[in-house]
C-alpha cells in the first residue's frame, strides 16, 4: 500500500511552520494515541503515521530531501514504524514535544487499562559514515559492503551485563523503570514520567556485573555491514540502515547506520540534475560535412551522427541515457554539446586553403532561425 503523503497525515500546507507541524503532530498523537484507543489496530497504525510523518518534516534535513524527491528521499531514514515498532520507542523520540513523559503523561489522563509498570527500551547510539559512489553505481545502484568497529551484545551475558542472569530490582524507582513527578503542562495538569537513570528504564540492575563487558552489556567489534543504495541518489543525501549502529547498553533497541552519500566526478560525463551532459569536439571538415562521432555512455561507448553543416553550440538529446529518478519518476537524458574545433596555429598550407574557402559564399555566415543561440537553445531544453 502506498504511503500517504506526510503533510496531508498531518493535516498541514506544504509551507507550514516548524511550530505549525509540532501543533499538528499533537494532536494527531491525543486522537490517536494507544492508550486512548485500547485495542484499535487502526487507531496505532494511524499514531505510528503520524510519529512517522513528525519524524521526517520536523527535521530540516529530511524535510527538504522530501520536499525534493518525495517518499524515497527519506524511505531509508525515516525510521522503521512498521508493525515491529515499539509505541514506548515513539516516546522516547518524540517524548519532548509534551514537556516529557509522553507515554506516562497519557497514561495518567485516559489509564493504563493494564495497571502494570511500563519500562522504557535503551537505545544504542547512530553512527555516521560517508561513502562515495561512481556515476556508474549512482546510475545503477549499487550493493555496498563496509566494515565498522562498533558496540554489539555480549556474548557471554547476552547483552544483559549480568553474570548468571541475575539482577537486582532498582531501589531508586522500585522496579518500575519511571520516576513520576506531577507537573503542568498545556493540556493541564499531570503526571510527568521520566525513564530512571538509575537502571535505564530496565526496573533492575545488575548484581553481579559480567567480567567478559564488565557489566556494560556491550563490546566493541568489528562488524561488516551490508546494505543497499537505491538508483539515482544524489550528492548531499543520507541513507539510514535501521538497527546497524551501535548496541544499547543492557539490552535494548540498536542504533542506526546513517550513511551520508558523496559523488566521485565522472571524468567525461557532468551530472546536472537527472540529466547527463558531455562536450563533444569535431573539426571544421566533420562539422561541414557531417561525420559519426563515438561518445561515452553510463553503458559504454556510443556511435552518433552528426549532421552535414552541424553549428557550433548545437545540443543533441539522447533520451533516456541518463539518470533514473530517486522516486522512479523516469530517467533523464545525455544531452551531448557540440563544439566545432578552431585550430590555433596554422601551416602555410592550411592559411592558404582557408583563405580561398574564405571567399567562397558557402563559408559566409548566413544564419537562419533554425540556427539558435546557444542561450536560445539551452532555454528551449527547460
Amino acid at each position: 500500500m502506498a504511503k500517504r503523503d506526510y503533510y496531508e497525515v498531518l493535516g498541514v500546507q506544504k509551507n507550514a511552520t516548524d511550530e505549525e507541524i509540532k501543533k499538528a503532530y499533537r494532536q494527531k498523537a491525543i486522537q490517536y494515541h494507544p492508550d486512548k484507543n485500547p485495542g484499535n489496530k487502526e487507531a496505532e497504525e494511524k499514531f505510528k503515521e503520524a510519529a512517522e510523518a513528525y519524524d521526517t518534516l520536523s527535521d530540516a534535513g529530511k524535510r527538504s530531501r522530501y520536499d525534493q524527491y518525495g517518499h524515497a528521499g527519506v524511505e531509508n531514514g525515516a525510521g522503521n514504524y512498521g508493525a515491529d515498532m515499539d509505541i514506548n520507542d515513539i516516546f522516547s523520540r518524540f517524548g519532548d514535544i509534551f514537556g516529557g513523559g509522553f507515554g506516562g503523561a497519557f497514561s495518567s489522563i485516559f489509564g493504563d487499562g493494564s495497571g502494570s509498570s511500563q519500562q522504557y527500551a535503551n537505545r544504542g547510539s547512530n553512527m555516521r559514515i560517508r561513502i562515495k559512489l561512481t556515476l556508474d553505481e549512482i546510475v545503477k545502484g549499487a550493493d555496498k559492503k563496509v566494515k565498522l568497529n562498533r558496540f554489539v551484545a555480549c556474548s557471554h551475558c547476552n547483552g544483559s551485563g549480568a553474570k548468571d542472569g541475575k539482577y537486582n530490582v532498582c531501589r531508586s524507582c522500585n522496579g518500575s523503570g519511571k520516576i513520576v513527578r506531577t507537573v503542568r503542562t498545556m493540556l493541564g495538569q499531570m503526571q510527568q514520567v521520566s525513564v530512571c537513570s538509575a537502571c535505564h528504564g530496565q526496573g533492575k540492575t545488575v548484581a553481579t556485573p559480567c567480567s567478559h563487558c564488565h557489566g556494560e552489556g556491550i563490546v566493541k567489534q568489528e562488524s561488516e555491514i551490508s546494505f543497499k543504495v537505491p538508483a539515482g541518489i544524489g550528492e548531499g543525501m543520507q541513507l539510514t540502515v535501521s538497527g546497524k549502529g551501535n548496541a544499547a547498553r543492557h539490552g535494548g533497541i540498536n542504533g542506526d547506520l546513517l550513511v551520508m552519500i558523496e559523488e566521485i566526478p565522472d571524468r567525461e560525463l557532468i551530472r546536472d540534475g537527472n540529466d547527463l551532459l558531455y562536450t563533444l569536439f569535431i573539426n571544421i571538415p566533420q562539422a561541414a560535412l557531417g561525420c559519426t562521432a563515438e561518445i561515452p555512455t553510463v553503458e559504454g561507448k556510443a556511435k552518433i551522427k552528426i549532421a552535414q553543416g552541424t553549428q557550433s553550440g548545437k545540443i543533441l538529446r539522447l533520451k533516456g541515457k541518463g539518470i533514473p529518478d530517486v522516486n522512479g519518476y523516469g530517467i533523464g537524458d545525455l544531452l551531448v554539446y557540440v563544439s566545432v574545433w578552431i585550430p590555433k596555429k596554422l601551416s602555410k598550407d592550411e592559411e592558404k586553403i582557408l583563405k580561398k574557402l574564405e571567399e567562397s559564399e558557402n563559408f559566409k555566415p548566413n544564419p537562419c532561425s533554425e540556427d539558435k543561440s546557444i542561450f536560445e537553445q539551452a532555454r528551449s531544453m527547460n
